[in-house]
C-alpha cells in the first residue's frame, strides 16, 4: 500500500500511523535541501531542511513501528551530500544525521526491524523541474560525464536498490551509495 503524509506534521503522522494496519517495509523518502555557503545559508533554511528529512522521518519511524511486522524493515533516504562539499555544510550535516540514525536504530531495533538507508547521489527526477529544461540537461550531462557509469541515475535505479535493502533479510545498519561511482572517482 502507497500512502502519503506530511511527515513534518507529528499529530497527522501519529494518525495516519494509526490507519496503517500491519506493516511489512516502510520507506520514508522525504527529502528538502538548502544549498549555500556556510556563512549565507540562513538558520532557518537549515532548521527546515532538518525537519523535512530529519525529524519528519524520525518521528514516522517511531509511530509505525507498532505495526510494523516482525523481519519487517524502515529505509531512510539520505544523499551523496553527506560526505563534504563545498556550500552543502547544511545537507552534509542533516545526511549526516540521517545515517547515524539509520546505524542507531539497526541496533536499537535489533530483532524487531531492520533498518537501512539508501544515500543517492545525482538522480533525474522532478526536483529540478523548476531549472530551465537548457540549464538542467547540461547539469545532469556535466554530473553524467564526472561518473564512471557515465550518466545520472534515474528513479528506477533507486527504485530497485530499495527494494533490494527493504527485502533483504540480512541487510541492516546499511548505508546504500547509490551514486553512479562519484564516490570512488578521482
Amino acid at each position: 500500500m502507497r500512502s502519503v503524509v506530511d511527515t513534518t506534521d507529528e499529530p497527522a503522522v501519529k494518525a495516519w500511523a494509526a490507519t496503517l494496519g500491519s506493516v511489512d517495509h516502510l520507506i520514508i523518502s522525504a527529502s528538502s535541501a538548502a544549498h549555500g555557503s556556510y556563512t549565507e545559508l540562513t538558520t532557518n533554511s537549515v532548521r527546515q531542511m532538518f525537519e523535512a528529512k530529519f525529524t519528519g522521518p524520525y518521528v514516522t519511524a517511531r509511530e509505525v513501528l507498532p505495526y510494523l511486522n516482525k523481519n519487517g524493515s524502515i529505509t531512510f533516504f539520505s544523499g551523496v551530500l553527506s560526505r563534504p562539499s563545498a556550500n552543502a555544510a547544511g545537507l552534509a550535516a542533516v545526511n549526516s544525521a540521517v545515517e547515524g540514525l539509520t546505524r542507531a536504530l539497526a541496533l536499537e531495533l535489533s530483532g524487531k526491524a531492520r533498518v537501512n538507508c539508501i544515500s543517492p547521489g545525482m538522480v533525474a527526477t522532478d526536483a529540478y523541474s523548476g531549472m530551465p529544461a537548457q540549464a538542467r540537461e547540461a547539469m545532469y550531462q556535466q554530473v553524467g560525464e564526472s561518473l564512471p557509469v557515465g550518466k545520472v541515475g534515474d528513479a528506477a535505479d533507486i527504485a530497485k536498490a530499495t527494494l533490494a535493502v527493504a527485502t533483504n533479510p540480512f541487510i541492516t545498519g546499511v548505508v546504500l551509495d547509490i551514486d553512479g561511482g562519484r564516490l570512488i572517482r578521482a
